[in-house]
């Protein structure tokens, strides 16, 4: 069991390291270094100023590459694990250590993997306002579920992997895992401007949901880090599209737009859209 939350650890560390990045970012940003408002910064001469500039826009290139970084690592682990005995044989020595030591099985990992989508909606409801509105936040998190849907059940029927407890051949990649790490990294996007712990949280979440998907004996190791990689590629896919939407359905224009939710179940996902015209 150590070595799973080994792996946690090392993924919550990672991610934290990119919010921090992205914090001093915006902050520099808000200095007035982000068009139009380069008038700001006084007597700085204006070659300086788009060598500024330039600077933070190249700083936050990198960032938006770091978060392709994670998920595709994550991602490649499981795909190595297909063709290697060796990583296959780690995933049955860590759930043969599952089986001897925790016989009690926990079934909250079924309601918890929803949590981060509650706070996506709730904190800016209390107050706590998101970097997107909700029509975007809404056209995200609908276009992420649909390519989670896509990864992860293909990937299912696809590999036929048999899961640990020899209950169906739906392993890999965990779908609840994918749920809970789309949804916190959606947290994590629209609120690292107010405080990086949000995400973190949300992190947190999605790291007990992985663990508890092993210590359930529902999937193996390589599964819940490849579900968690999913989960991140694909809500980072889904803020690529929001400019699409936009200049698609013309949602700029006021009190026009069209949001797309998607209908999460237990074992499936759906999709739901509504039109404002």
């Amino acid at each position: 069991m150590k070595n799973i939350f080994f792996v946690i650890i090392l993924l919550l560390f990672v991610n934290q390291t990119f919010a921090q990045n992205d914090t001093i970012i915006d902050s520099v940003r808000n200095c007035g270094l982000n068009p139009p408002p380069l008038e700001g910064l006084g007597e700085v001469q204006s070659s300086e100023k788009q060598e500024i500039l330039r600077q933070v826009q190249n700083d936050e290139k990198k960032t938006n590459l770091a978060y392709y970084i994670v998920p595709s690592a994550l991602i490649s682990y499981g795909i190595i694990t297909r063709f290697s005995s060796g990583l296959q044989n780690f995933d049955k020595n860590i759930d043969v250590r599952v089986k001897q030591n925790i016989s009690r099985r926990y079934r909250f990992d079924d309601y918890i993997q929803f949590a981060p989508y509650v706070a996506i909606y709730g904190l800016d409801l209390c107050g706590v306002k998101a970097k997107h509105n909700l029509l975007d936040r809404t056209l995200v998190l609908g276009t992420s579920a649909i390519f989670a849907a896509t990864l992860t059940q293909g990937s299912k029927y696809l590999t036929k992997i048999e899961r640990p407890d020899g209950s169906n051949f739906h392993s890999f990649p965990s779908g609840h895992t994918s749920v809970a790490f789309l949804g916190a990294h959606i947290l994590f996007r629209e609120y690292k401007h107010k405080s990086v712990w949000i995400g973190v949280a949300g992190y947190g979440v999605a790291l007990t949901t992985a663990s508890m998907r092993v210590i359930n004996r529902k999937h193996w190791l390589s599964d819940v880090v490849t579900g968690a990689g999913v989960g991140i590629l694909c809500a980072e896919l889904g803020y690529l599209m929001l400019p699409v939407w936009h200049k698609l359905f013309k949602i700029n224009q006021k009190d026009k737009g069209l949001a797309i939710s998607p209908i999460i179940t237990r074992d499936n996902f759906g999709i739901g859209g509504i039109m404002v015209f």
